[in-house]
């Protein structure tokens, strides 16, 4: 059985409430797929506060980096890991000055609910066994996704990369990779734990130690086009502030510091 194909997440536009607001210019917002549930929740409050909703393009990072190297109209960069941000900062597309890593998360084994199970992940773990003879392993494309590629660092460090590689069913972003889990249509899924908890039809298996692959960060900073965007700079700074982190740690994300 070959990887399946996931469709492409379109943007969302959370609704304006505020009719004043109108006649300003929302924030364009391109941020990691992760992040759907949480930037529907902060967006809402954002523009309840009387604010435009904030334009969100969702789509793994490395998606969203070459787009804003390739001239897309992103006001803020919301990245999975911070590979993706170092690579918008070395081209000067990023205002530096304005990046920081407020939130992490954690690395989940998932399986569909109707097959929950408990597995021990450590060095000794056998993977492989567990997928069978023709289960596949759902998870992000390790070549540009970061879930991706903190699951193969997990993968590597339990010594399984080179068996696993060939049962990956290899997807455009993580809310994908969760989808093929969600559809059955793979036994297990690596994921982050917050895709996890907001699912009803997947069940987590095990978290990954800390050890085993590099820190869940998620950096934030404008981009080089809104350097002189107020807005934009406001509400960088509601997301990655106090106001913003009782939907974080709801939602299972980890706060810096």
């Amino acid at each position: 059985m070959g990887p399946a194909r996931i469709p492409r997440r379109a943007a969302f536009a959370l609704p304006l409430l505020a009719p004043q607001a109108r006649a300003q210019a929302p924030v364009t917002v391109f941020a990691a797929a992760s992040l759907a549930d949480a930037l529907r929740l902060l967006g809402a409050e954002w523009a309840a506060h009387g604010h435009p909703a904030p334009r969100v393009s969702l789509a793994a990072s490395s998606t969203l980096a070459r787009q804003i190297e390739q001239g897309a109209g992103a006001d803020l960069f919301l990245s999975a890991d911070e590979a993706w941000m170092d690579h918008l900062q070395q081209r000067n597309l990023i205002l530096p000055e304005t990046r920081r890593s407020p939130i992490g998360n954690a690395l989940a084994l998932v399986t569909p609910t109707d097959q929950a199970r408990q597995v021990a992940l450590a060095r000794g773990t056998d993977l492989l066994a567990l997928l069978g003879p023709r289960g596949r392993l759902a998870v992000g494309d390790p070549a540009h996704v970061p879930a991706g590629r903190y699951a193969r660092a997990a993968m590597e460090w339990m010594g399984q990369w080179d068996a696993l590689s060939p049962r990956l069913a290899r997807a455009e972003n993580v809310r994908a990779a969760l989808l093929l889990v969600e559809r059955g249509e793979a036994p297990f899924g690596i994921v982050y734990a917050t895709d996890a908890a907001a699912s009803a039809r997947v069940a987590v298996a095990g978290l990954f130690p800390p050890g085993s692959h590099p820190p869940v960060t998620y950096p934030f900073a404008l981009t080089r086009r809104a350097a002189d965007n107020a807005a934009a700079r406001a509400f960088l700074d509601f997301l990655a502030g106090p106001e913003a982190a009782p939907v974080w740690r709801r939602l299972g994300f980890s706060l810096a510091g």
